[in-house]
């Protein structure tokens, strides 16, 4: 008898300790976390990605992992994101590209922007320039406009892909100048980066995190940029608003997003990390000297961010007659 009394008590003590031990063990995250980069390495939505990883995997506790996932200006990667578990393990890196500029051209998208994913946190927002190669043989934008108009045909530029913010906006800004250029799409920013640096393509339009260095080493020569006002990275390039061009001067954006469904305090947790790992001055510091802007805000202006986003490339396409290659 003392025996099973022993052992009943044993067994209710058991019992008021399981669903505590139950809720440490669901307590997230307790294991690695995979932050999924729709493009290539080399692009700025990897660069942003990388410098983020180590100080918010400090803030959640576990390892936060980049896996790079390219293919279709950034669609595949973000599809992956959007059929991940809603379970904080898989999350994704949001961009104009992937939110508001591919969805907004292709009629074909896996997913859809309004219903498939939920957002984060916007972590940053970056200008965008026009660079072109130093073989080029022009230097400024009202020469390169004037060479491009000279020959027709003559020149190509390189995007991250069909779709991708690159792409449209180029394809916008072509549309309003009235120039006509050949676009090579590569498999992410960082491709089509290295092959414009290299000279097999003459022209990018590509984020300036990723694109300043080789602007500053004089391996690019910037013409055009797209931002509130000059940037002082780059003093004497003009703005697309000072050239009369406004509707292609939009900046893009950098968040973090997961899957439809993801339990509210899983997304205040990783907000939670993503805005602590950016009160680090050393963090701030190396993201703004990409040329991004931090911003670091809340689900809920994030969202309506991607939804106005979304809105205003669907005019510009729907204006310019904007189709698919």
């Amino acid at each position: 008898m003392f025996k099973l009394k022993n052992t009943i008590k044993i067994v209710a003590a058991l019992a008021m300790i399981m669903p505590a031990a139950t809720v440490f063990a669901q307590a997230y995250p307790n294991k690695p976390v995979k932050l999924q980069v729709p493009f290539a390495p080399g692009g700025t939505t990897d660069i942003i990605a990388r410098v983020m990883s180590e100080p918010l995997g400090k803030a959640l506790g576990q390892n936060v992992i980049i896996e790079n996932k390219v293919g279709g200006g950034g669609v595949v990667g973000a599809n992956e994101t959007s059929k991940a578990a809603p379970d904080g393990y898989s999350l994704g890196m949001a961009t104009v590209s992937t939110t508001a500029a591919n969805p907004a051209i292709n009629p074909k998208m896996p997913y859809n922007v309004a219903t498939d994913f939920t957002p984060i946190i916007n972590i940053a927002a970056t200008p965008n320039v026009i660079a072109v190669h130093p073989s080029f043989p022009a230097k400024d934008y009202k020469a390169f406009v004037a060479e491009l108009k000279k020959n027709p045909g003559k020149y190509s530029y390189a995007s991250s892909g069909v779709g991708g913010i690159g792409h449209l906006q180029t394809e916008l800004w072509k549309g309003l100048q009235g120039v006509f250029l050949t676009h090579i799409p590569y498999s992410g920013a960082g491709p089509a980066l290295r092959d414009t640096v290299g000279g097999q393509v003459q022209i990018i339009f590509d984020n300036v995190p990723s694109a300043l260095p080789h602007i500053t080493a004089g391996r690019l020569i910037a013409v055009a940029v797209a931002a509130p006002q000059r940037l002082a990275s780059m003093p004497n390039v003009p703005t697309f608003k000072e050239l009369g061009l406004e509707p292609v001067n939009r900046m893009a954006y950098y968040g973090v997003y997961g899957p439809k469904g993801l339990p509210k305090d899983i997304v205040d947790k990783v907000n939670s990390g993503v805005r602590k790992a950016l009160e680090d001055p050393a963090i701030r510091k190396r993201i703004e000297d990409t040329g991004s802007i931090v911003l670091g805000n809340t689900p809920e202006q994030f969202a309506a961010q991607m939804k106005d986003e979304l809105a205003v490339y669907q005019k510009v396409v729907a204006t310019a007659k904007l189709k698919l290659d």
